[in-house]
């Protein structure tokens, strides 16, 4: 038998799964547009502000937490490959270097770079 799981968290996975298939999507490059709230909530065939409302009341964070921490996760990942550049990984994600620089160093309190060689020496 099935568990029944609740609409919100049904809404939740369905959410998180959309998420992970468009941060694939971004690295196999078949697209170069960062999904937005709104991308994610007609996908369900939802209002956005619903979404945010029952992911939020749900979980206790915004939609925006998750898809942050997923787009660090990777971010980290594609880093880690030395292969590419801290530029190529900022335009793969669709940032501008120098915003992508702030924006993980506002997650992650060092710059790309730096990330990069820490995990290099550890």
């Amino acid at each position: 038998p099935r568990k029944y799981i609740s609409r919100k968290e049904e809404i939740y996975q369905d959410f998180l799964r959309l998420v992970d298939e468009h941060l694939a999507d971004i690295v196999a490059e078949r697209t170069d547009k960062m999904n937005e709230l709104r991308d994610f909530a007609e996908a369900l065939f939802i209002h956005p502000t619903h979404l945010s409302n029952v992911i939020k009341e749900h979980t206790g964070y915004h939609p925006c937490f998750f898809y942050e921490e997923k787009l660090l996760k990777l971010a980290k990942e594609l880093l880690l490959d030395n292969k590419r550049s801290v530029a190529d990984v900022a335009y793969l994600l669709t940032y501008d270097p120098s915003n992508f620089t702030k924006w993980f160093k506002s997650f992650e309190g060092v710059t790309p770079s730096q990330f990069r060689r820490l995990r290099q020496q550890a």
